[in-house]
């Protein structure tokens, strides 16, 4: 139980005078004592109850205090009895060394609370164990089998009254008892169990989130359990499952993290069901890229389209459009082969963030070959259209996901994304296919841990950009923006965001000059101070463009 349980007890009497921020403590027994040094008899988590006998002067209470800290107990209650109050130097002693204070008021028996406490522990204790033994039994008969991750989240609920939810390693969630977590709990649950992973923190981690706490596993597929000491972490951080439960672990007995680490292991059968079935997906992805790769007549590989789209597609017949996607993983060294762990994310990105389960990621087709995984992701036709419901878009689809990804990827790994155009027929694969391929390494000369590119920036002067030399690029850049920096630095000019938003402006003074709140003649001024240092005009389209190609390059 906590200490802030026995707090809102109002028969108990107790009245806080600190340690307002430690009232999370799980309280394990109760000791009353009058003894100046109890240590001995202490093994930690007590509630402490005395009468201040031990006290015959200020210089008392440090000691006394400091032993209890030490000793890990939970709080101290002190009664008001035998002097009428509790000593200020016993409640200075308490705040500095983090011991909650609790007065308790003279109407109130010492053995009313020890009373109190012992029954609820004990009940406590008898019902972890009932449940954990219960919990055994029902498992090993219910399990995943028959009916996946819900019906054992579910006994976890009735057993242990723990809400739990398993996540992907992006935060979508795949399973859950009760309510729904929000998406943006989701991501950040995701996000920290990532980092921990990542950093070799042993779990299971804890992390508060709105005032609440979760506690959070980790999900191995049994296929990759065995070998999981002997592979590098990067291999998998980025495809595991979470489970997280609403509950703090940090206090939990050994009988009862065995028995959650049971339950990921059940968890951990659903997994590779699913990723068996998706063997026969996969197959079909990679067929038929490598038709598409090879030059294959559009004749054959409108027939493996006919093959995969009722796979795909199920209920839906043939798709009359189709998209590709290409993903690439690198890490730092490239020791570590990025293909697998880019076609596992392929797979769970390419699902609508807002469906819950794993089911909705069967429909989707990838193939992985070196670093490189390729998605071929079938579109069905708006009803009595020719268009495609739903087109891909490069930056939306790593919007939800972009906060967990980087963590898992830490400082050592990238990620980046291209997305075709929608085709809506064999012979348009292939060149969807090169044009992802030309999204993807413009997202590459990109900075950031996870960057995606679409097909509307391959027909900009952003295709461009990215492929500029380094060295070309700090020169043009330096040539005409340094004395523009110079100059604000010196003076606090703001030439910058001028230009910037002069050019964004299509240098329109009025339209400028009231998005800066400037004067025209203030605007007016700052231009002509630009065209003094760099000897352009701004009146000029090429030295427009000049200026604007600079401020993209820097």
């Amino acid at each position: 139980m906590r200490l802030r349980a026995l707090l809102e007890t109002e028969a108990l009497g107790l009245r806080l005078l600190g340690g307002e921020e430690e009232l999370d403590r799980t309280v394990r027994g109760v000791m009353t004592t009058d003894l100046r040094d109890p240590s001995r008899y202490l093994s930690g988590g007590e509630l402490v109850l005395t009468g201040l006998a031990w006290r015959r002067n200020s210089a008392d209470s440090e000691p006394f205090v400091r032993i209890l800290a030490s000793a890990g107990v939970a709080g101290l209650a002190a009664g008001e009895a035998e002097i009428g109050g509790i000593p200020e130097d016993l409640v200075s002693a308490c705040l500095r060394n983090r011991l909650p204070l609790f007065a308790v008021n003279e109407d109130v028996a010492f053995a009313t609370i020890t009373e109190y406490v012992v029954r609820q522990v004990s009940g406590e204790r008898a019902g972890d164990l009932a449940a954990v033994v219960d919990r055994h039994r029902r498992l090993m008969t219910s399990g995943p089998a028959g009916g996946g991750p819900d019906v054992v989240l579910d006994l976890l609920t009735t057993d242990l009254d723990l809400r739990a939810w398993v996540l992907s390693p992006t935060g979508r969630q795949i399973a859950g008892a009760g309510e729904p977590l929000p998406p943006g709990v989701c991501a950040a649950l995701a996000s920290e169990h990532l980092a921990a992973v990542r950093t070799g923190r042993r779990g299971p981690h804890r992390i508060s989130i709105q005032g609440i706490t979760y506690s959070l596993f980790p999900i191995r597929g049994a296929g990759r359990a065995g070998a999981a000491g002997a592979r590098d972490v990067r291999e998998s951080v980025l495809s595991d499952w979470l489970l997280a439960v609403e509950a703090d672990a940090g206090d939990w007995p050994a009988e009862r993290l065995d028995l959650l680490q049971g339950v990921t292991q059940l968890i951990a059968v659903e997994r590779d069901r699913r990723d068996a079935a998706r063997t026969v997906r996969r197959r079909l992805a990679q067929e038929v890229l490598e038709l598409v790769q090879t030059g294959a007549a559009p004749a054959e590989i409108a027939a493996r389209l006919r093959v995969a789209a009722p796979v795909l597609l199920p209920g839906l017949g043939a798709a009359p459009h189709w998209q590709v996607v290409v993903a690439r993983v690198d890490w730092d060294g490239g020791d570590i082969p990025g293909g697998p762990v880019a076609q596992s994310l392929l797979e769970e990105i390419l699902v609508d963030p807002g469906v819950s389960g794993p089911e909705p990621s069967d429909r989707i087709a990838v193939a992985h070959a070196g670093d490189e995984a390729i998605a071929l992701v079938p579109l069905p036709a708006l009803a009595g259209e020719g268009e495609p419901d739903k087109a891909l878009h490069a930056d939306a689809l790593l919007a939800s996901v972009r906060e967990p990804l980087a963590a898992g990827l830490a400082d050592d790994g990238r990620l980046t994304l291209g997305v075709s155009a929608a085709v809506h027929s064999a012979e348009g694969l292939r060149g969807a296919l090169e044009e992802a391929r030309h999204a993807r390494r413009v997202a590459a000369a990109r900075p950031g841990r996870v960057c995606a590119a679409g097909h509307h920036e391959l027909a900009s002067h952003v295709l461009l950009l990215p492929f500029v030399p380094d060295d070309v690029r700090r020169a043009f850049t330096a040539r005409l923006l340094d004395p523009l920096r110079d100059y604000d630095r010196r003076h606090r000019a703001e030439l910058i965001p001028t230009l910037e938003a002069f050019l964004d402006c299509d240098g329109s003074w009025t339209r400028c000059a009231t998005r800066l709140h400037l004067h025209v003649n203030t605007l007016r001024y700052r231009v002509g101070r630009i065209e003094q240092l760099t000897a352009r005009d701004l009146s000029r389209l090429e030295d427009k463009l000049d200026f604007f190609l600079a401020l993209r390059m820097s």
